[in-house]
Protein backbone atom coordinates (compact mmCIF):
# COMPACT_ATOMS: atom_id res chain seq x y z
CA UNK A 1 0.00 0.00 0.00
CA UNK A 2 0.95 3.67 -0.30
CA UNK A 3 1.51 5.67 2.86
CA UNK A 4 2.99 8.87 4.26
CA UNK A 5 5.70 8.07 6.80
CA UNK A 6 8.81 9.39 8.49
CA UNK A 7 12.00 7.84 9.88
CA UNK A 8 13.04 10.77 12.09
CA UNK A 9 11.51 13.83 13.72
CA UNK A 10 11.70 17.23 12.11
CA UNK A 11 9.91 19.60 9.79
CA UNK A 12 7.46 18.70 7.04
CA UNK A 13 10.40 17.70 4.85
CA UNK A 14 10.80 14.42 6.80
CA UNK A 15 7.46 13.15 5.44
CA UNK A 16 7.84 10.59 2.66
CA UNK A 17 5.30 9.12 0.24
CA UNK A 18 6.30 5.46 0.06
CA UNK A 19 5.25 1.83 -0.29
CA UNK A 20 4.52 -0.21 2.85
CA UNK A 21 3.44 -3.78 3.48
CA UNK A 22 -0.33 -4.23 3.64
CA UNK A 23 -1.56 -4.79 7.22
CA UNK A 24 -3.62 -7.89 8.03
CA UNK A 25 -6.59 -7.95 10.43
CA UNK A 26 -6.02 -9.81 13.68
CA UNK A 27 -8.65 -11.35 15.94
CA UNK A 28 -11.53 -8.95 16.47
CA UNK A 29 -10.19 -6.54 13.86
CA UNK A 30 -11.32 -5.18 10.50
CA UNK A 31 -9.12 -4.15 7.59
CA UNK A 32 -10.28 -0.74 6.37
CA UNK A 33 -9.69 0.67 2.90
CA UNK A 34 -9.31 4.33 3.84
CA UNK A 35 -10.92 6.95 1.60
CA UNK A 36 -10.21 10.05 3.69
CA UNK A 37 -8.03 11.06 6.63
CA UNK A 38 -8.33 14.14 8.83
CA UNK A 39 -5.42 16.28 10.01
CA UNK A 40 -4.98 17.29 13.66
CA UNK A 41 -2.32 19.32 15.46
CA UNK A 42 -1.36 16.01 17.03
CA UNK A 43 0.12 15.09 13.64
CA UNK A 44 2.50 18.06 13.83
CA UNK A 45 3.54 17.33 17.41
CA UNK A 46 4.14 13.66 16.62
CA UNK A 47 6.24 14.59 13.59
CA UNK A 48 8.39 17.08 15.52
CA UNK A 49 8.56 14.79 18.56
CA UNK A 50 8.95 15.45 22.27
CA UNK A 51 11.18 14.00 25.02
CA UNK A 52 10.15 10.45 25.83
CA UNK A 53 7.84 9.90 22.85
CA UNK A 54 7.46 6.18 22.16
CA UNK A 55 6.87 4.92 18.63
CA UNK A 56 8.41 2.59 16.10
CA UNK A 57 9.93 3.75 12.81
CA UNK A 58 9.04 4.27 10.09
CA UNK A 59 5.96 5.91 11.59
CA UNK A 60 2.70 6.65 9.78
CA UNK A 61 0.91 9.71 11.25
CA UNK A 62 -2.80 10.46 11.35
CA UNK A 63 -5.55 9.77 13.90
CA UNK A 64 -8.75 10.29 11.92
CA UNK A 65 -9.98 8.20 9.01
CA UNK A 66 -13.01 6.84 7.19
CA UNK A 67 -13.48 4.19 4.52
CA UNK A 68 -14.94 0.74 4.00
CA UNK A 69 -14.27 -2.70 5.43
CA UNK A 70 -12.43 -4.96 2.98
CA UNK A 71 -11.84 -7.98 5.22
CA UNK A 72 -12.51 -9.21 8.75
CA UNK A 73 -10.36 -11.11 11.21
CA UNK A 74 -11.57 -13.96 13.38
CA UNK A 75 -14.13 -13.04 16.04
CA UNK A 76 -14.99 -9.74 14.31
CA UNK A 77 -18.72 -10.27 14.56
CA UNK A 78 -21.47 -7.79 13.77
CA UNK A 79 -19.78 -6.30 10.71
CA UNK A 80 -19.74 -7.04 6.99
CA UNK A 81 -17.29 -6.51 4.17
CA UNK A 82 -18.37 -3.34 2.39
CA UNK A 83 -19.64 -1.53 5.50
CA UNK A 84 -18.75 2.18 5.42
CA UNK A 85 -17.13 3.24 8.68
CA UNK A 86 -15.47 6.05 10.63
CA UNK A 87 -12.59 5.18 12.96
CA UNK A 88 -12.34 6.15 16.62
CA UNK A 89 -8.62 6.77 17.21
CA UNK A 90 -8.96 6.69 21.01
CA UNK A 91 -7.83 3.15 21.90
CA UNK A 92 -8.64 1.58 25.25
CA UNK A 93 -7.46 -1.93 26.07
CA UNK A 94 -11.01 -3.14 26.79
CA UNK A 95 -9.80 -5.10 29.82
CA UNK A 96 -8.71 -2.75 32.63
CA UNK A 97 -11.03 -1.45 35.36
CA UNK A 98 -11.56 1.89 33.58
CA UNK A 99 -12.46 0.24 30.26
CA UNK A 100 -14.82 -2.22 31.94
CA UNK A 101 -16.48 0.75 33.64
CA UNK A 102 -17.05 2.46 30.27
CA UNK A 103 -14.26 5.02 30.81
CA UNK A 104 -11.91 3.84 28.07
CA UNK A 105 -10.35 7.31 27.63
CA UNK A 106 -8.89 6.75 31.13
CA UNK A 107 -7.52 3.31 30.13
CA UNK A 108 -4.40 2.19 32.00
CA UNK A 109 -2.86 1.16 28.65
CA UNK A 110 -4.34 4.01 26.60
CA UNK A 111 -3.06 4.50 23.06
CA UNK A 112 -3.84 6.76 20.13
CA UNK A 113 -3.70 6.05 16.41
CA UNK A 114 -1.00 8.13 14.79
CA UNK A 115 0.86 8.65 18.06
CA UNK A 116 1.65 5.34 19.76
CA UNK A 117 0.62 3.29 16.71
CA UNK A 118 0.72 3.78 12.96
CA UNK A 119 -2.10 6.01 11.81
CA UNK A 120 -4.35 6.89 8.90
CA UNK A 121 -2.11 8.60 6.31
CA UNK A 122 -2.27 5.40 4.28
CA UNK A 123 -4.46 3.25 2.05
CA UNK A 124 -5.14 0.41 4.51
CA UNK A 125 -5.37 0.13 8.28
CA UNK A 126 -6.41 -2.67 10.64
CA UNK A 127 -8.29 -1.73 13.82
CA UNK A 128 -10.49 -3.39 16.42
CA UNK A 129 -14.14 -3.43 15.37
CA UNK A 130 -15.08 -1.80 18.69
CA UNK A 131 -13.40 1.35 17.33
CA UNK A 132 -15.74 1.60 14.34
CA UNK A 133 -18.87 3.64 13.72
CA UNK A 134 -21.07 2.55 10.82
CA UNK A 135 -21.79 5.37 8.40
CA UNK A 136 -25.10 5.73 6.58
CA UNK A 137 -24.92 4.84 2.89
CA UNK A 138 -23.69 7.82 0.90
CA UNK A 139 -22.38 9.80 3.86
CA UNK A 140 -19.30 11.82 2.93
CA UNK A 141 -16.03 10.15 3.99
CA UNK A 142 -14.25 13.50 4.39
CA UNK A 143 -16.90 14.83 6.76
CA UNK A 144 -16.65 11.65 8.84
CA UNK A 145 -12.84 11.77 8.92
CA UNK A 146 -12.83 15.47 9.81
CA UNK A 147 -15.23 14.98 12.70
CA UNK A 148 -14.01 11.96 14.66
CA UNK A 149 -11.29 13.18 17.01
CA UNK A 150 -12.31 16.80 17.51
CA UNK A 151 -16.04 16.20 17.97
CA UNK A 152 -15.66 13.43 20.51
CA UNK A 153 -13.11 15.58 22.36
CA UNK A 154 -15.36 18.66 22.40
CA UNK A 155 -18.45 16.63 23.37
CA UNK A 156 -16.77 14.92 26.32
CA UNK A 157 -15.31 18.21 27.53
CA UNK A 158 -18.40 20.42 27.14
CA UNK A 159 -21.26 18.03 27.83
CA UNK A 160 -19.87 15.25 30.01
CA UNK A 161 -17.10 16.93 32.01
CA UNK A 162 -18.31 20.53 31.74
CA UNK A 163 -22.00 19.84 32.35
CA UNK A 164 -23.11 22.53 29.89
CA UNK A 165 -26.83 23.25 30.02
CA UNK A 166 -29.24 25.32 27.94
CA UNK A 167 -29.23 29.03 28.65
CA UNK A 168 -25.60 29.23 29.78
CA UNK A 169 -23.05 31.49 28.10
CA UNK A 170 -19.98 29.81 26.60
CA UNK A 171 -16.80 31.67 25.67
CA UNK A 172 -14.61 29.88 23.12
CA UNK A 173 -11.05 31.14 22.72
CA UNK A 174 -10.22 30.55 19.07
CA UNK A 175 -12.45 30.57 16.02
CA UNK A 176 -11.18 28.14 13.37
CA UNK A 177 -9.42 25.15 14.93
CA UNK A 178 -10.99 21.70 14.91
CA UNK A 179 -11.96 21.39 18.59
CA UNK A 180 -13.10 25.02 18.73
CA UNK A 181 -15.37 24.77 15.68
CA UNK A 182 -16.79 21.54 17.11
CA UNK A 183 -17.32 23.29 20.46
CA UNK A 184 -19.27 26.09 18.79
CA UNK A 185 -21.62 23.63 17.08
CA UNK A 186 -22.09 21.48 20.20
CA UNK A 187 -22.71 24.48 22.45
CA UNK A 188 -25.38 25.78 20.08
CA UNK A 189 -27.03 22.36 19.92
CA UNK A 190 -27.10 22.35 23.74
CA UNK A 191 -28.95 25.67 23.73
CA UNK A 192 -26.09 27.88 24.95
CA UNK A 193 -25.23 31.44 23.99
CA UNK A 194 -21.80 31.38 22.31
CA UNK A 195 -19.13 34.08 22.35
CA UNK A 196 -16.06 33.49 20.19
CA UNK A 197 -12.71 35.28 20.35
CA UNK A 198 -10.86 34.96 17.02
CA UNK A 199 -7.81 36.35 15.28
CA UNK A 200 -9.45 38.02 12.29
CA UNK A 201 -12.64 38.62 10.31
CA UNK A 202 -12.30 35.57 8.07
CA UNK A 203 -12.05 33.14 10.97
CA UNK A 204 -14.82 34.90 12.83
CA UNK A 205 -17.10 34.56 9.79
CA UNK A 206 -16.54 30.81 10.01
CA UNK A 207 -17.52 30.88 13.70
CA UNK A 208 -20.63 32.87 12.82
CA UNK A 209 -21.60 30.32 10.15
CA UNK A 210 -21.52 27.63 12.85
CA UNK A 211 -23.88 29.60 15.07
CA UNK A 212 -21.68 31.87 17.23
CA UNK A 213 -23.78 34.72 18.69
CA UNK A 214 -21.09 37.26 19.58
CA UNK A 215 -17.78 37.70 17.73
CA UNK A 216 -14.73 39.42 19.20
CA UNK A 217 -11.65 40.13 17.07
CA UNK A 218 -8.64 39.88 19.38
CA UNK A 219 -6.52 41.80 16.86
CA UNK A 220 -8.78 44.78 17.64
CA UNK A 221 -9.47 43.93 21.31
CA UNK A 222 -6.17 43.01 22.98
CA UNK A 223 -7.80 42.76 26.40
CA UNK A 224 -10.84 40.85 25.19
CA UNK A 225 -11.90 39.98 28.74
CA UNK A 226 -13.33 43.51 28.99
CA UNK A 227 -15.38 42.91 25.84
CA UNK A 228 -16.76 39.71 27.41
CA UNK A 229 -17.94 41.62 30.45
CA UNK A 230 -19.64 44.20 28.25
CA UNK A 231 -21.34 41.46 26.23
CA UNK A 232 -22.58 39.69 29.39
CA UNK A 233 -23.72 42.77 31.33
CA UNK A 234 -20.65 42.44 33.59
CA UNK A 235 -21.59 38.90 34.61
CA UNK A 236 -18.97 36.91 32.69
CA UNK A 237 -19.14 33.57 30.89
CA UNK A 238 -20.47 30.47 32.64
CA UNK A 239 -18.08 28.23 30.69
CA UNK A 240 -14.78 29.12 29.03
CA UNK A 241 -13.25 26.77 26.44
CA UNK A 242 -9.52 27.59 26.47
CA UNK A 243 -7.22 25.09 24.78
CA UNK A 244 -4.40 27.63 24.37
CA UNK A 245 -3.23 27.88 27.98
CA UNK A 246 -1.20 31.06 27.68
CA UNK A 247 -4.52 32.94 27.44
CA UNK A 248 -5.62 31.80 30.92
CA UNK A 249 -5.16 35.24 32.55
CA UNK A 250 -7.80 36.72 30.23
CA UNK A 251 -10.01 33.62 30.44
CA UNK A 252 -10.02 33.78 34.26
CA UNK A 253 -11.06 37.42 34.13
CA UNK A 254 -13.77 36.70 31.55
CA UNK A 255 -15.35 33.87 33.57
CA UNK A 256 -18.21 34.59 35.95
CA UNK A 257 -17.99 33.75 39.64
CA UNK A 258 -18.36 29.99 39.95
CA UNK A 259 -17.45 29.55 36.26
CA UNK A 260 -15.80 26.53 34.65
CA UNK A 261 -12.62 26.65 32.56
CA UNK A 262 -12.43 23.70 30.15
CA UNK A 263 -9.20 22.52 28.57
CA UNK A 264 -8.29 19.63 26.30
CA UNK A 265 -4.88 20.88 25.17
CA UNK A 266 -2.18 23.55 25.25
CA UNK A 267 -1.51 24.91 21.78
CA UNK A 268 0.26 27.91 23.35
CA UNK A 269 2.75 25.64 25.12
CA UNK A 270 2.66 23.20 28.06
CA UNK A 271 3.88 25.61 30.76
CA UNK A 272 2.55 29.03 31.73
CA UNK A 273 1.87 31.11 34.83
CA UNK A 274 -1.47 31.14 36.65
CA UNK A 275 -2.62 33.89 38.99
CA UNK A 276 -4.20 31.73 41.67
CA UNK A 277 -6.10 34.68 43.17
CA UNK A 278 -8.67 34.44 40.38
CA UNK A 279 -9.25 30.75 41.02
CA UNK A 280 -10.09 30.99 44.72
CA UNK A 281 -11.65 34.45 44.78
CA UNK A 282 -14.01 33.66 41.88
CA UNK A 283 -14.57 30.00 42.85
CA UNK A 284 -13.40 28.86 39.40
CA UNK A 285 -13.13 25.21 38.38
CA UNK A 286 -10.46 24.11 35.91
CA UNK A 287 -11.65 20.93 34.19
CA UNK A 288 -9.32 18.83 32.05
CA UNK A 289 -10.40 16.21 29.54
CA UNK A 290 -8.90 13.97 26.87
CA UNK A 291 -10.78 12.38 23.96
CA UNK A 292 -13.98 10.59 24.99
CA UNK A 293 -15.53 7.23 25.74
CA UNK A 294 -16.77 4.84 23.07
CA UNK A 295 -20.31 5.77 24.11
CA UNK A 296 -19.63 9.49 23.59
CA UNK A 297 -18.09 8.81 20.19
CA UNK A 298 -21.18 6.91 19.06
CA UNK A 299 -23.44 9.67 20.40
CA UNK A 300 -21.70 12.53 18.65
CA UNK A 301 -21.19 10.66 15.36
CA UNK A 302 -24.90 9.80 15.34
CA UNK A 303 -25.70 13.51 15.65
CA UNK A 304 -23.25 14.36 12.86
CA UNK A 305 -24.53 11.75 10.43
CA UNK A 306 -28.10 12.87 11.19
CA UNK A 307 -27.15 16.39 10.12
CA UNK A 308 -27.63 17.95 13.56
CA UNK A 309 -24.00 19.02 13.98
CA UNK A 310 -22.20 20.83 11.12
CA UNK A 311 -18.57 19.96 10.37
CA UNK A 312 -16.38 22.75 9.02
CA UNK A 313 -13.97 21.52 6.33
CA UNK A 314 -11.19 23.76 5.02
CA UNK A 315 -9.80 21.91 1.97
CA UNK A 316 -8.59 18.49 0.89
CA UNK A 317 -5.20 17.39 -0.39
CA UNK A 318 -4.16 14.19 -2.18
CA UNK A 319 -2.40 11.70 0.10
CA UNK A 320 0.89 12.29 -1.71
CA UNK A 321 0.59 16.00 -0.88
CA UNK A 322 0.35 15.49 2.89
CA UNK A 323 3.45 17.64 3.36
CA UNK A 324 1.66 20.67 1.87
CA UNK A 325 -1.42 19.87 3.99
CA UNK A 326 0.63 19.84 7.20
CA UNK A 327 2.40 23.05 6.23
CA UNK A 328 -0.98 24.79 5.81
CA UNK A 329 -2.05 23.53 9.24
CA UNK A 330 1.27 24.61 10.77
CA UNK A 331 0.86 28.14 9.38
CA UNK A 332 -2.63 28.34 10.91
CA UNK A 333 -4.24 29.20 7.59
CA UNK A 334 -7.03 26.63 7.80
CA UNK A 335 -10.69 27.53 8.20
CA UNK A 336 -12.01 24.28 9.62
CA UNK A 337 -10.52 20.83 9.17
CA UNK A 338 -8.00 19.79 6.51
CA UNK A 339 -8.46 16.31 5.03
CA UNK A 340 -6.54 13.94 2.77
CA UNK A 341 -8.08 12.23 -0.25
CA UNK A 342 -6.97 8.60 -0.30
Amino acid sequence: MKAILFYQHGGAEVLQFADCADPQPGAGEALIRLRAAGLNRLDLWTRTGWPGIKMSYPHIPGADGAGEIVSLGAEASGWNVGDKVAINANLGCGKCDFCLDGKDNLCRDWRLLGENLNGTYCELISVSVRQLFKLPEGFDFHTAAAAGLVYQTAWHSLIVRGGLIAGETVLIVGASGGVNTASIAIAKLAGARVIVVGSGPEKLRLAESLGADILIDRSQEADWSKAIYTATQKRGADVVVDNVGTTYPLSFRAARKGGRILTVGNTGGPKFEIDNRYIFSKHLSIIGSTMSTLKDFATVMTLITAGRLPVAIDRSFALKDARAAQERLERGEQLGKITLEI
